[in-house]
């Protein structure tokens, strides 16, 4: 792309998971793309072992006859980037390495750490939030492009949920969001239900934040729902995207000019309550809400689906 205009219209996709085999045999060609977690495609047997990353033939096959049909995005859980004694390259050019294979547009990690350790490593299972410091800023731009110098396409990182906050931070998480796209080279994976979750849980305006993320800079918004738990909402991913969620996408999608695609995330638990149908009502609302923000723009090519060198 030659400039920030929006030239294309977004597509709208999925994020897959375990109980969605049969509704990709019925309706793979609803979606525009598939977002998957790569991470599920294979077997880590730990740093250091002489064959560390083993595919797993079931799931690698269903990704490499997905990637015929429709192109495959890549949402990484293990890169663990902002773990401030690990930086895993070999998880790195494993990921990349799989980018290339399925021909991925774009590939994501999250903006927060799950690894600890260099030696007995301990895993927390869960994406756990950073502060907004320029220290970890200084950690994270060096690793980032790694990635932005080796793909050979767009690296985006997502904003995180959180359940506490850490005190004097020096940067807002929209202005470190910022910072470090125009310093590294990287996009935005913008989730608007995490966003949503912490506008409920630590009391401000979803609506600020936006204001302040350079939307410039996004090129994927994930959209899901949630349910409130013991004083908190949660980022649960149960059911259909919750109407506030709905009314940040509105808000959202004729400012990111460089958008292109929409995801919906869901539980596996909760494929029963959606059905094939719900999730398909997902899908065409957000396609609903692309076409009326850019009624005469072309379907995104996602062949060309890049941030140019310029701006990120």
């Amino acid at each position: 792309m030659a400039d920030g205009s929006s030239s294309v219209r977004a597509g709208v996709g999925v994020l897959f998971n375990p109980s969605m085999d049969r509704f990709l045999e019925r309706s793979l060609h609803h979606l525009d793309f598939l977002s998957v977690i790569p991470d599920r495609a294979w077997v880590d047997h730990g740093v250091g072992t002489a064959q560390r990353f083993q595919p797993l033939p079931i799931s690698a096959n269903l990704l490499d006859e997905a990637a015929r049909q429709l192109p495959i995005v890549l949402h990484s859980i293990g890169l663990s980037i902002c773990s401030a004694d690990i930086f895993d390259e070999e998880y790195a050019r494993n990921l990349i390495a799989w980018a290339d294979r399925l021909q991925s547009p774009w590939i994501s990690e999250h903006l927060s750490f799950s690894r600890i350790g260099t030696g007995h490593e301990v895993n927390a299972a869960v994406a756990v939030p950073i502060p907004y410091d320029q220290e970890v800023l200084d950690l994270l731009i060096p690793r980032v492009k790694f990635f932005t110098g080796v793909l050979h396409c767009p690296f985006l990182l997502e904003n995180n949920v959180y359940y506490f906050r850490f005190g004097d931070q020096d940067y807002s998480e929209e202005a470190f969001l910022n910072e470090l796209c125009s310093r590294a080279q990287c996009g935005v994976l913008l989730d608007l239900h995490n966003l949503y979750t912490n506008s409920l849980n630590h009391g401000f305006e979803a609506l600020d934040y936006l204001k302040g993320l350079d939307l410039a800079n996004v090129l994927e918004i994930h959209i899901a729902g949630g349910i409130s738990m013991m004083g908190f909402h949660t980022d649960s991913h149960t059911g259909p995207v919750l109407d506030g969620v709905w009314r940040l996408l509105e808000y959202t999608v004729p400012l990111a000019t460089r958008l292109r695609g929409i995801t919906f995330e869901f539980h596996e638990s909760t494929f029963g309550l959606l059905g094939d149908s719900g999730i398909l009502e997902q899908v065409d609302r957000a396609r609903a809400i692309v076409q009326k923000f850019s009624p005469a723009s072309e379907p995104v090519s996602y062949v060309s689906a890049s941030l140019p060198a310029s701006h990120c």
